[in-house]
Parts: C-alpha cells; sequence; structure tokens
C-alpha cells in the first residue's frame, strides 16, 4: 500500500525531524509533502522521499519562514496531489494535516496544535509586528488561524499526541481524543559516554533558539551563580541571547554531531529546561544519557522528569526558581544508571511498536520489520 506523509516544513532539523526520520523506517517508500524544503539545512536526509513542496519554498521564505505564517494556511490549501494513497499520515505542529493530499484514512501525529494560533505569546518574537501592536495585527491573525485549524483537524480519522499535555490540547481545541505515543529517542546513539574524562563543571541547554523556550532563564540563572552553561543550538533568539550571556560562564555550540551532542549530554552536571513544551525530546536524550533533568513543571516536563529520581521540578518560571532548582540538583547524588535506564521508555523501539499498534486498531497491518504496509 501506498504511503504519504505530511510534514509542515523541513528548512530546519530538530525533535519533530527526528520523528520525521523514524516514521520512515517504518514506512521507507513514503512520499513527503510539505511547505518548504531545504536540503542543506536537513543534511539531506530527506532528499530521496520528498515528493512535492508548496508555493512558499523560495529561499527568502526559507530562511524567514515566521514572517510568512499568515500565507501558510493558503499555501496548505492548494499544496495537492493527484496521487492515490491508502494512507496519509501527518507529522505536525499545525500545518500538515491541511495539505489536500487524498486518501480513504488519515492519522495525525500531533507535535502541537497550532501554537501560532492558540497560544498568541508564541507570536511575540515574529518580525511582521512589534508585541505592542498585538491588539491590531496579532489577534485577528490568532483568531483566524484558530478557525483554520479547526476545519483542517476535521480532515483527520484519528489523532495520536506526543505527550499527555497534547492530548489534552487536542480535546480541548479541537474535541477529539487522542491515544498517546511518545516521540524517539535514539538510545543507540544517546546513552551514557563511559570513561570519559569531565575537564569542566557545566550545565546544558538545547534546542531551537525561540523565545518560549526561555533560554535566558537559563543563562540569568548561570551568570548569577558563576556557572558554565553551554548552549547547543540556533535560532531567532540567538543574539538577544547572547548580548545576555557572560562568555565568562555561557558558550553557545551550533550544530554538533550526534557523537559530540552524547559526550556533551553525558557530561553534563544537568539539563536545565525551562520551557513549556509539548514534550522536550532533548530532555529525553539528556535522561538516555544519565543526565538529571531541571525542568518547569508544565507541559511536557511532568512526563519526563521522575522527581528527586531523573531530575527536579520547580513550579515558577523565573531565574530564582531555575537557581533554587540548581542548589537543590548539586545536593543530590545522582543515580545515572537509573536515569539512562527510565529513559528507555521513550526509545525508538517503544515508538515504533507503539504507533504499529495503535495503526492496527485502525485496520492497517505492518510488518514486524517494517519496510512496507499491507
Amino acid at each position: 500500500m501506498r504511503v504519504a506523509i505530511l510534514h509542515d516544513y523541513l528548512n530546519q532539523y530538530g525533535g519533530a525531524e527526528r520523528v520525521l526520520e523514524v516514521l520512515l523506517e517504518i514506512f521507507p517508500s513514503a512520499d513527503i509533502y510539505t511547505l518548504l524544503y531545504d536540503k542543506a539545512r536537513t543534511f539531506g536526509k530527506f532528499e530521496n522521499n520528498i515528493k512535492k513542496v508548496s508555493f512558499l519554498n523560495i529561499p527568502f521564505v526559507r530562511r524567514k519562514h515566521r514572517m510568512f505564517i499568515p500565507f501558510m494556511p493558503l499555501a496548505s490549501r492548494f499544496l495537492k496531489s493527484k496521487e492515490k494513497y491508502d494512507l496519509v499520515i501527518s507529522s505536525t505542529a499545525g500545518y500538515g494535516k491541511g495539505f489536500r493530499v487524498e486518501s480513504p484514512y488519515h492519522v495525525c501525529y500531533c507535535l502541537s496544535p497550532l501554537r501560532y494560533a492558540w497560544e498568541i505569546d508564541y507570536l511575540k518574537d515574529l518580525p511582521f509586528s512589534p508585541w505592542p501592536l498585538k491588539e491590531m495585527v496579532i489577534r485577528p491573525i490568532a483568531k483566524w488561524l484558530r478557525a483554520w485549524d479547526v476545519k483542517s483537524s476535521s480532515r483527520v480519522n484519528v489523532f495520536f499526541a506526543d505527550s499527555s499535555y497534547i492530548g489534552e490540547k487536542v480535546r480541548a481545541y479541537y474535541k477529539r481524543n487522542a491515544e498517546v505515543i511518545y516521540p524517539p529517542v535514539d538510545v543507540k546513539t544517546f546513552y551514557p559516554e563511559r570513561n570519559v574524562i569531565n575537564s569542566e563543571e557545566y550545565y546544558m541547554m538545547a534546542g531551537r533558539l525561540l523565545y518560549y523556550k526561555r533560554f535566558d532563564l537559563g543563562i540569568l540563572a548561570c551568570n548569577k551563580l558563576r556557572k558554565k552553561l553551554k548552549i547547543i543550538g540556533m535560532g531567532p533568539e540567538f543574539e538577544k541571547l547572547k548580548q545576555i550571556a557572560d562568555p565568562n560562564y555561557v558558550s553557545f555550540i551550533k550544530h554538533p554531531e550526534d557523537e559530540e551532542l552524547r559526550r556533551l549530554y553525558s557530561n553534563a552536571k544537568a539539563f536545565i529546561f525551562p520551557q513549556i513544551e509539548d514534550f522536550g525530546l532533548v530532555a529525553a536524550e539528556a535522561q538516555a544519557c544519565g543526565v538529571p533533568v531541571i525542568a518547569y513543571n508544565v507541559g511536557g516536563g511532568p512526563e519526563i522528569v521522575e522527581m528527586r529520581r531523573t531530575g527536579l521540578l520547580f513550579d515558577k518560571q523565573t531565574t530564582d526558581a531555575v537557581i533554587r532548582a540548581i542548589h537543590e540538583s548539586d545536593g543530590i547524588k545522582w543515580d545515572r544508571t537509573y536515569i539512562a535506564h527510565h529513559a528507555q521508555r521513550f526509545s525508538k523501539e517503544n515508538f515504533k511498536k507503539n504507533f504499529i499498534k495503535k495503526l492496527g486498531k485502525c485496520g492497517f497491518c505492518v510488518d514486524s520489520e517494517p519496510t512496507n504496509i499491507v
């Protein structure tokens, strides 16, 4: 049977793209439809599966895609195909489920409902409108996006959610149920390094440098505590964060290879995770490397952290709360073997098994060594 996978955009490489990679391990011949595609920024990982992109797929838009959020529903509507598919899977945080790629059955793996529609704070750092103009510009856009998002959800037969937190949003926004399948961690890549000499003590943060991920809280906490912090990733907040970071303590690393990323995780004293996140694949990767996670007690953090066993949760999204959590973490003798073992529940193998099992409930049978669907 023929399978199409709908992915919002492929002009960056992060947690959503790691999920897409694993979906392609289950369905290696699937066609990918996406609004934007940048081969260089996705390291050519999806080149053989790209079937079609939208009219927005031009270099300037790929580089500045957040400026074009109001146009993406229109681009989604015009991303059509005459191909006949037996199953469509949208792996999406908003737009993918609205692509006009038809099949008798559409499964949505929901990474999040469209953030820019439902949670207006996500629009704070967008370049097309300064935040003081939110009442005039942002709120009408968000209202229109909400209507489009709800309408596009009607194209979906069944929802899977990447966390219970997102499952609740699916129920609240779309009035639909969603079964939870946690995103995949490649535990063959991310595991505790053995016999590594830790020449310096440091904390770590990782991900796209976006406003809502609150890298500023970790930076300001480590500035004040005079503790080393390594930040992994790039994004539109880079220049702002660099300005507040004390270079004596805070360093930025753009795109390490997975092997280097594993070493960075494994050597960290703790992983700081202060955002409200849909799930938080980087935090799960850190735990797979045996690293305790200091997380905000809202969103995906509570689903990843077992309190005082695999990390700590703090209740206020403030610098002082992060500082107190760091102090508390320093006083705990963490069992890194237990932390890594606990993270096995997020393994890629479990993701595949759960995804295939839930597809079976929908009437689709996938080979145990998945190469096709029958």
